[in-house]
């Protein structure tokens, strides 16, 4: 592969796990994978979260694209834009415990943004965590944040349609 394509297939990749991402999220966490995600979302004394049983999924995904691409692994049959595939999970894995991990919940540094991207995306996040429970909600992505003033209309909505139960604090 030309090393244009090789960055394009890990650029790329980085972008598609944030759909990913965001499908895993309201589909599996705030579905059958509660059990796991719950504790994300109340208060506890732990350092580690059953969640973070999650960032092991994504791992093993990683893992399994470099050994997809590794000719030590599968020798003939290795496949090697699985390499780079496995490169662009790993880079947003990383991107993933910086942005939400470290920003949002702070687990790893402290540090609150007053403005620009950095600010919406923990605004963003905060009206996520706003529903109680795993019905409703919003803002789903881990990197990319729409406008929380929409995000706070969509959460009204859900709130008065009964989808969602919002936290008093952020209710109005």
């Amino acid at each position: 592969m030309s090393t244009f394509a090789i960055l394009a297939l890990v650029l790329a990749t980085v972008a598609a796990m944030e759909g990913v991402a965001w499908a895993s999220h309201k589909y599996i966490m705030h579905g059958f994978g509660w059990a796991w995600h719950r504790d994300h979302h109340e208060p506890h004394g732990h350092r580690l979260e059953k969640n973070d049983r999650f960032a092991l999924v994504g791992a093993a995904m990683s893992t399994s694209m470099f050994a997809f691409g590794s000719p030590m692994i599968l020798g003939a049959k290795a496949w090697e834009p699985g390499t780079w595939i496995g490169l662009g999970i790993l880079f947003y894995g990383i991107l993933y415990t910086l942005a939400h991990d470290g920003l949002v919940h702070q687990r790893w540094f402290r540090w609150v943004p007053r403005r620009g991207y950095a600010r919406r995306l923990v605004q963003a996040h905060r009206l996520h965590h706003a529903t109680t429970g795993k019905k409703g909600g919003v803002s789903f992505g881990f990197l990319l944040a729409r406008d929380p003033a929409k995000l706070k209309a969509e959460l009204k909505a859900q709130r008065e349609a009964g989808i969602a139960v919002v936290r008093e604090a952020l209710a109005d």
